[in-house]
């Protein structure tokens, strides 16, 4: 008897820690490298080949700065997805979360993701092109007021 809960302990365990989101550069490192660390933020190089899925992982909130135009599927941890058509030269504020990404084009996809540590500070900050009329075409910025 004992035995037998110490199994079903052992597989929740297993089940739960598998369910939750995890660090990208841990279980992607396919998809997700790490170029730059501090206490502060993380950078990480983002690459997904032609129709290259991820599984469940997550991103403290950040910036994702697009280097490559892709199309890519996004499906949340309760399955709700949304397409998004990505421009070089663009970025996105992005809140924390914890997603799949599917590249549903036939070219790769390249970004670099900042990711804030301080969540308390990353949940409070609105997109940018909402807060403050800033765009970034083609690695220019500029503002609308």
């Amino acid at each position: 008897m004992l035995l037998r809960s110490i199994c079903v302990l052992l597989c929740i365990t297993v089940a739960t820690s598998v369910s939750r989101a995890q660090d990208p550069t841990k279980v992607e490192p396919r998809h997700y490298k790490l170029a730059f660390e501090n206490e502060s933020v993380e950078v990480v190089n983002v690459h997904y080949g032609p129709h290259e899925k991820s599984t469940l992982h997550d991103h403290p909130g950040g910036v994702v700065v697009v280097l490559t135009p892709g199309h890519l599927r996004f499906t949340d941890e309760n399955g709700k997805t949304r397409e998004v058509f990505a421009k070089a030269g663009e970025a996105r504020w992005f809140p924390p979360l914890k997603h799949k990404v599917e590249n549903l084009g036939d070219t790769a996809y390249n970004a670099v993701y900042i990711g804030i540590k301080n969540q308390a500070s990353a949940q409070n900050i609105a997109p940018v092109g909402e807060q403050a009329g800033i765009q970034i075409h083609k690695g220019r910025v500029s503002a609308s007021r």
